[in-house]
């Protein structure tokens, strides 16, 4: 059975201080929930303190991006191994807002991914659509593409790597990101499902152990509606991440969902989902 999974993105936040404060909060309060795995992915000068804060704590820690090149003359790129030294488990891979800011490619993409992987590291690769690529009716075909080089791209011995390292894919709709707004539970299952069925285009097993986390304007009131649907296994927060008590009422939520999941007859085999 999947764990629930949240994780933190702090994004361009955090001070010493603040990080210091919102770390023992978490750590205080989520050192006893059992079928949630948490995490919180940092800016990069801040996994030091991470490493020293959190090593002996039940939550896991993580970096925000690793570089596409493993060293070389590449002025304020930061790689999968550099991280990896910081005691990281994750680094988000794929986020929106680094394929609109620094127009990252699905190919450039893909490579941080198998860097991660070599480093022994668990990427969080986000897939999404905008609103008017929803809008026009193309959510699927958008999503699709992005996970092309995933399911089909990555070699054998890359694969079994994400098998290994228990790689994530998180379905973040870029219209509901920081908005306010956020897909129904129904439309993020229905999403989630068909990410799900493309992994098991390749391998079944997989698709039944790969969690699949909704990251979109996930809150405390809506948290139990998205994270108690069947293929959606937790979620990558934005702003409740930088607020102790909405992250922790939603990892207790995720809790409470994932009980109610092992208590439920196990799910089917992934099937071919349209989203028409």
């Amino acid at each position: 059975m999947r764990n629930q999974l949240v994780v933190g993105n702090w994004k361009l936040h955090g001070s010493l201080l603040e990080n210091q404060s919102l770390l023992n909060l978490l750590k205080q309060s989520l050192h006893d929930l059992h079928g949630v795995d948490t995490a919180v992915c940092l800016p990069y000068v801040y996994l030091f303190q991470a490493q020293a804060m959190l090593q002996d704590s039940a939550i896991a820690w993580g970096a925000q991006n690793v570089s596409q090149f493993t060293e070389g003359a590449y002025t304020s790129c930061v790689s999968a191994a550099m991280v990896a030294e910081f005691g990281c488990r994750y680094s988000i891979v794929g986020h929106s807002e680094r394929r609109a800011l620094k127009l990252e490619s699905n190919q450039v993409a893909t490579k941080r991914v198998l860097h991660a992987l070599h480093a022994g590291l668990t990427p969080i690769f986000c897939v999404g659509e905008t609103v008017d690529e929803r809008d026009g009716g193309m959510a699927e075909l958008i999503v699709k593409n992005q996970m092309l080089n995933i399911v089909y791209g990555l070699d054998d011995e890359a694969f079994a790597l994400a098998k290994k390292f228990n790689m994530v894919i998180a379905y973040e709709p870029v219209w509901a990101i920081g908005t306010g707004q956020h897909a129904s539970p129904e439309q993020a299952q229905r999403m989630h499902a068909f990410i799900r069925w493309m992994i098991a285009e390749r391998d079944p097993e997989f698709a039944t152990q790969i969690r699949i986390v909704y990251g979109g304007s996930l809150s405390p009131s809506n948290a139990q509606s998205l994270l108690s649907m069947p293929d959606i296994d937790g979620g990558l927060l934005g702003r409740a991440a930088l607020v102790a008590e909405d992250f922790i009422q939603i990892c207790r939520t995720a809790a409470l969902c994932q009980h109610q999941k092992q208590s439920a007859v196990e799910p089917p085999t992934p099937q071919p989902v349209s989203l028409a």
